[in-house]
């Protein structure tokens, strides 16, 4: 909900703050969202005031209306501590609102909200976020199998939880030929001296059951 507000405080500030139902349509949209949700107005209200009591979340009603208007403290307004550049901000609205990404998602993504002149940019923005002086924002996550980049996430929920690599047992290393032809050669040799005794044994057993 933090990312849906910080986001339409950028990109449409004449309709910020927000009421209760822009919140949950900003909340429940279908573009720039992952996943995507599809909250009740009562479950967003129940998070706004949750949010309100940890002093994220400001109730302010606009000039001449009744109807209560929602807006983020949580960074670059009067009342947060936290202050980050436009490129900044805009990184961490998406990685809220996408979850982890390379920097060439994010500035694809992130380039509605602030400018970007390449790629090199955005990591450099996200080093000085890892590196911040209130407390490391985002963490660069372990490079995944058949992805070329790193992802990013932001620490704002607490630490990433991961899943560990699956492990896949490597295949045992073919046999040379002539091993592979002795091992067949001796398996047969077991398999007629296991028939032969077998035949022994029910020999031995009629003879035995014999008045």
């Amino acid at each position: 909900m933090i990312g849906s507000l910080i986001e339409k405080q950028v990109t449409t500030p004449e309709q910020y703050p927000l009421s209760l139902n822009a919140v949950v349509l900003a909340c429940n949209q279908k573009s720039n969202r992952h996943p995507m949700v599809d909250f009740s107005e009562q479950a967003v209200q129940g998070l706004i005031d949750a949010l309100i009591r940890r002093h994220l979340v400001l109730e302010k009603s606009g000039f001449g209306s009744r109807v209560p208007k929602y807006q983020q403290r949580l960074c670059n307004t009067e009342f947060s501590a936290l202050q980050f550049t436009p490129q900044q901000r805009a990184i961490l609205c998406e990685l809220l609102l996408r979850g982890p990404q390379t920097p060439g998602e994010l500035r694809t993504r992130a380039s509605r909200m602030a400018e970007f002149t390449d790629v090199s940019q955005v990591e450099a923005e996200l080093e000085l976020l890892a590196a911040h002086a209130a407390g490391p924002m985002v963490v660069r996550l372990a490079r995944e199998p058949g992805r070329r980049d790193s992802r990013y996430a932001h620490l704002f929920s607490g630490e990433v939880q991961t899943p560990e690599p699956a492990i896949i047992a490597a295949a045992p290393d073919p046999e040379p030929q002539g091993v592979a032809s002795a091992t067949t050669q001796r398996l047969a040799a077991l398999e007629t001296q296991v028939s032969e005794l077998r035949a022994e044994l029910a020999a031995l057993k009629q003879t035995l059951e014999r008045p």
